[in-house]
């Protein structure tokens, strides 16, 4: 086994993702790579700017391992460029190629690096973390998206969120309110908060549990109509109380094992694209979505969908209150036929969860997993789509995998109904509200780019050169076992999937470009990625 897991640094990590950026989205569509002797060589053509990093191994798939030192041709000397001439030349790039300009690029750039350094100074000043192995993946992401430019960037001072990152390793306890019942709002079955109710404070009869993240409940606090509800009796503060929860690698949702569900908050806070809330049509649409889509999975004992049964919230008038403390019930983990691992923290560069797993310790044990791997991810999710109109959004923060005793691979987990959309005129959804309609599905050509781009750009490519990091020959292996799980998968001959055999390039979400664009994720768009798939 070659172990290649590095230490992080702010540094580094931020200049790595805006590179990753650059050649995926600018240089790599416009034929400005070159690799060869250890290095990636990259033109950005319209500043007429030349860098060039170390590349761990010739890329198969379409992802590049990039290694300090960065450096910009200058003259005719190779010179050391840090993440803050990487950003400035980023920003330059787009502004030429898009003709408008983005001020906002290079604080989001900082701020994710300032964010990134305060999570590794909390790191270090805590524990190692949880002892379950479930827990720990869902808190390692400390360097977060490699193909984001500013991954960790989250609105706010670091003493603000940082006791509710998951990177610190924190957890805490949820603030309670009591609503009463003419102010409640709640969708779905609502007998799914029992266990997380028991585990509260007491309350009158009238009144129901409302668990609330205890930061939004201060982003929130001001808000006239909550005060009125207060002073009414409407609603009580019942304060900090309860069990302990987990914050997970989406930040707001958070695990309460002693319950064993999750529970996705409302967070007013931008997190890397955008700002974290249940808008109403996302807690409608969760509920409408869960019971749509049992029959999708029944026939998969390798693949499950962690279900989203009901969600509740205030019923005061004011939307920013209605969304605000709406909180979305996930099922738990606990009858999982394993140990449940983030599939993100199996494929980060910097993490030790994939290497842990004994079957991992050999090129033929590595093979062997894969193997298994490839075959649960792939199958459910093609399933979903081609043959249920099932737009998941299998990417490796959606992605929980299961591990057997030895470390094997023996089921694929899906979860977060937020990204799960329908293919347009495949559903009847005549009896949903317009809003939750709309927000639930997708054209069948935007469902198909974000189903391959989640499930092979954005997962088998990550989790492949993950392995092909601690065994570095088995990396065109990988995929060729893709291809056969492909050419053996009962979709195999549909159009869809015999383009993809025949190597028609994948659709990689253009992040920089969203970002530069100020687009909503939804609004993002795709560029053309290496397909090693074809023969």
């Amino acid at each position: 086994m070659l172990l290649t897991r590095r230490i992080v640094t702010a540094d580094d990590a931020t200049t790595t993702s805006l590179l990753n950026c650059l050649v995926r989205e600018v240089c790599v569509p416009d034929r400005q790579v070159w690799a060869g002797g250890g290095r990636l060589v990259l033109r950005l053509p319209r500043a007429g700017v030349l860098l060039r990093a170390g590349l761990a191994r010739p890329p198969v798939g379409p992802t590049y391992r990039l290694r300090a030192p960065v450096e910009e041709r200058r003259a005719d000397a190779w010179i050391p460029a840090g993440w803050e001439r990487i950003a400035d030349l980023a920003a330059g790039e787009l502004e030429l190629a898009t003709g408008r300009a983005n001020p906002e690029f290079s604080a989001q750039v900082r701020d994710s690096h300032a964010a990134l350094r305060a999570i590794l100074a909390a790191r270090e000043q805590t524990a190692e973390g949880s002892a379950d192995a479930f827990l720990a993946s869902e808190q390692s992401l400390v360097s977060g998206h490699r193909f984001h430019p500013a991954p960790k960037a989250r609105q706010g001072a670091p003493g603000e969120w940082l006791p509710y990152a998951p990177e610190a390793r924190t957890r805490f306890r949820p603030r309670w309110l009591a609503v009463r019942a003419d102010v409640l709002a709640e969708g779905g079955d609502a007998a799914a908060f029992a266990e997380l109710e028991a585990l509260g404070p007491s309350v009158p009869p009238e009144y129901t549990l409302l668990p609330v993240h205890p930061w939004q409940f201060s982003l929130l606090s001001g808000r006239p109509l909550l005060r009125r509800a207060l002073a009414s009796g409407g609603v009580r503060d019942l304060g900090t109380a309860g069990p302990e929860v987990f914050p997970t690698a989406s930040v707001r949702t958070v695990y309460v094992p002693s319950a064993d569900v999750f529970c996705k908050f409302s967070l007013d806070v931008r997190i890397t694209n955008c700002v974290r809330k249940n808008s109403w049509y996302e807690l409608d649409g969760a509920v409408h979505l869960n019971r749509l889509l049992g029959e999708v999975f029944a026939g998969h004992d390798g693949a499950a969908l962690l279900a989203e049964p009901a969600y509740r919230t205030v019923a005061l008038a004011d939307r920013a209150l209605y969304e605000g403390f709406g909180v979305i019930l996930r099922e738990g983990v606990r009858n999982l036929p394993g140990t449940p691992l983030l599939a993100a923290a199996l494929a980060d560069p910097y993490g030790t969860a994939l290497s842990a797993l004994a079957p991992l310790a050999t090129p033929e044990g590595a093979a062997a997993w894969w193997d298994a791997y490839a075959r649960l991810v792939l199958r459910p999710v093609l399933a979903a789509y081609l043959d249920h109109g099932v737009v998941l959004e299998p990417h490796v923060q959606n992605v929980l995998m299961v591990m057997d005793s030895g470390g094997m691979p023996v089921r694929a987990v899906f979860r977060d109904l937020e990204g799960t959309k329908l293919t347009a005129g495949r559903w009847n959804l005549a009896h949903l509200p317009a809003g939750v309609r709309d927000a639930l599905t997708y054209d069948a050509e935007r469902g198909w780019n974000r189903v391959v781009y989640c499930l092979f750009v954005n997962h088998l490519t990550e989790v492949a050169a993950a392995v092909a990091d601690l065994h570095p020959t088995l990396e065109r292996e990988l995929w060729g076992t893709v291809r056969r799980e492909l050419d053996a998968s009962p979709h195999a001959d549909r159009p869809q999937v015999r383009a993809l055999l025949a190597g028609v390039p994948f659709p990689a979400k253009a992040n920089l470009r969203a970002r530069w664009a100020r687009s909503a994720d939804r609004a993002a768009t795709y560029v053309p990625a290496r397909n090693p798939l074809a023969n």
